[in-house]
C-alpha cells in the first residue's frame, strides 16, 4: 500500500513539472527555479489548500477523495488514461466516462484557458459547475465550492434569490424555464440515476415555482440564447451566452459573447481588471 502512495505522490509531481504555466492558463512572472508549474499554482488551480497538496506528493498521511481527484485531475490537465491511473494510485475505481464528477477533459480546458476576455464556464448535464475562467468567476463569483448543490445553477437560481440578481428580473421566468426543460432532458437520458432523481425530488420540495415549471413537462437541453445582465459595478451587459457540448464527457461549456454593437466588450475589459485586483489581493 505504502508503494502506492509513493506512485501517486511520483505522479502528481512528474505532471506538475511538465506543464508550463501557459498550458493551463497562467502567467509565468519571473524566473523559475525548477521546470513546470509551483505546488502553489496546483492547489489554486484545484481549489485545495497547498499544505494538503503538498503532503500528497510528499506521501504525508493524504487520502484524496474522488471529488478531491477529479479537482486534481482537471488541474493537471490530465488525459483519461491519465485520470483514471491516477484513481487506482489512490486506491479508487475509475470513474464511469461521462459520468458525474468534476473532471473536465483537457481539451475543453484548453477552450476554457484560451478565453481570456470573455466569461466562460463548464458544467456538467445537471448543471453543476466544474471549472470556471476568471472571468466567470469575476462576473457571477466563485461557484468551485465543493459542494455539489453550492455548485449547482439550477439549485440556486430555485432556492437561492441572490442567485438571479444580475439577470434582469423580466427574464426571470423564461430563464427558469430553461432550466427545468434541461434538467429534464438530462434525467431522461440518464435513465433513473439516483443523482438526477435526488436533485429533482429537492428542488419538488424546496421550490413551488420549480414544481410548476415540471409539470409543464417540457424537454429541451441548453441552447444559445440572448440575456441581459447587470453588474452592479460595469454595468449593463448585453451577451449571447453559447453552449458548446463536450462529445466526451458530455459537459457543456457556457460562453457570454458580447452582442455585436453593445458596449459589453468594454464592460468586460472592466470586470476584466477588477476581477486581477480582487484576485491579487
Amino acid at each position: 500500500m505504502s508503494g502506492n502512495h509513493n506512485d501517486l505522490g511520483s505522479f502528481l509531481r512528474a505532471r506538475r513539472e511538465a506543464l508550463r504555466p501557459a498550458d493551463v492558463g497562467l502567467v509565468a512572472g519571473g524566473r523559475r527555479r525548477t521546470p513546470g508549474l509551483r505546488r502553489s499554482e496546483v492547489a489554486l488551480l484545484a481549489n485545495i489548500s497547498v499544505d494538503y497538496y503538498e503532503r500528497l506528493e510528499q506521501s504525508r498521511n493524504a487520502h484524496p477523495s474522488q471529488a478531491m481527484l477529479a479537482s486534481l485531475a482537471g488541474a493537471l490537465r490530465l488525459s483519461v488514461d491519465e485520470r483514471d491511473h491516477l484513481y487506482r494510485l489512490a486506491g479508487h475505481a475509475s470513474p464511469l466516462t461521462g459520468g458525474a464528477g468534476r473532471y473536465v477533459d483537457p481539451a475543453m480546458m484548453f477552450l476554457l484557458d484560451a478565453l481570456t476576455t470573455v466569461p466562460a464556464h463548464v458544467i456538467d448535464d445537471l448543471s453543476t459547475m466544474l471549472a470556471q475562467n476568471r472571468l466567470s468567476q469575476a462576473l457571477f463569483g466563485s461557484w468551485i465550492l465543493g459542494d455539489a448543490r453550492g455548485g449547482n445553477v439550477t439549485w440556486r437560481w430555485f432556492t437561492e434569490p441572490e442567485s438571479r440578481a444580475l439577470n434582469v428580473a423580466e427574464e426571470h421566468e423564461a430563464i427558469g424555464r430553461v432550466y427545468v426543460a434541461d434538467l429534464r432532458t438530462a434525467a431522461a437520458r440518464r435513465g433513473g440515476d439516483a443523482m438526477a432523481d435526488r436533485l429533482i425530488a429537492e428542488l419538488l420540495e424546496a421550490s413551488e415555482e420549480f414544481a410548476r415549471y415540471w409539470d409543464e413537462m417540457t424537454v429541451k437541453p441548453l441552447s444559445s440564447t440572448r440575456k441581459r445582465l447587470v453588474h452592479p459595478h460595469v454595468g449593463p451587459l448585453d451577451v449571447q451566452c453559447d453552449v458548446v457540448l463536450g462529445s466526451a464527457t458530455g459537459h457543456r461549456m457556457v460562453i457570454f459573447r458580447p452582442q455585436p454593437g453593445s458596449s459589453t466588450a468594454e464592460h468586460f475589459e472592466f470586470l476584466q481588471v477588477l476581477g486581477e485586483q480582487t484576485f491579487d489581493a
